[in-house]
């Protein structure tokens, strides 16, 4: 029988390629759970704990911004705008325009990891300005109970403890910068690559 096969050009050409498609098969998936591997390595090995904190702040405070910003710019700037005239900030109208797109496009910038060291400072601004001019007249805590009704608690105005959350995660961040999972550590990465 194994004569017969070794005789017959045809059949031993189809017998050859189908053992060569096999083995290119069985090359190309274990390449591929190499890679898959190498991949999961990688995440592994920048998912630790330094890694894990600096997201984890960006992302909430980035999301914080960027819900606030657009809140403000949704709602039209004049209703801020009299909040800023009333609390004595200067040039109301032009503030009124640009504080939401800080927030907005700083709050974006902090949540993708990219330029947060410098970000950070005009939003640090915007959070002592609050604090200073608004919320400092309402006392620290953030939850401020006046009342109780048939309805259930009733809430005064916000103390300064967000604002200063918001600014420890962001002088946090000034120090730690992006870390590994972020549109900086990404271009430090390819700038080093390319400097080879």
């Amino acid at each position: 029988m194994y004569l017969k096969k070794m005789r017959c050009p045809e059949r031993n050409q189809k017998f050859y390629l189908k053992i060569k498609r096999r083995s290119q098969q069985a090359f190309l998936e274990l390449r591929s759970r190499e890679q898959q591997g190498m991949i999961s390595q990688y995440f592994m090995k920048n998912l630790s704990k330094n890694a894990l904190a600096p997201l984890c702040l960006r992302v909430t405070i980035g999301f914080g911004f960027m819900m606030h910003g657009w809140a403000k710019i949704s709602r039209g700037t004049a209703g801020f705008e009299k909040l800023l005239s009333a609390s004595g900030i200067p040039l109301p109208h032009i503030n009124a325009h640009i504080v939401p797109y800080i927030e907005l496009l700083g709050g974006t910038a902090i949540f993708l990891g990219a330029g947060v060291v410098i970000i950070a400072i005009p939003l640090i601004i915007t959070m002592l300005t609050a604090m200073l001019t608004i919320q400092i007249h309402f006392g620290f805590s953030s939850v401020n109970t006046i009342g109780l009704n048939a309805n259930g608690p009733v809430f005064g105005p916000p103390g300064y403890e967000i604002n200063l959350l918001y600014i420890a995660g962001l002088v946090s961040l000034i120090f730690t910068g992006a870390g590994a999972i972020s549109v900086d550590h990404w271009l430090n990465r390819r700038k080093k690559l390319n400097y080879r």
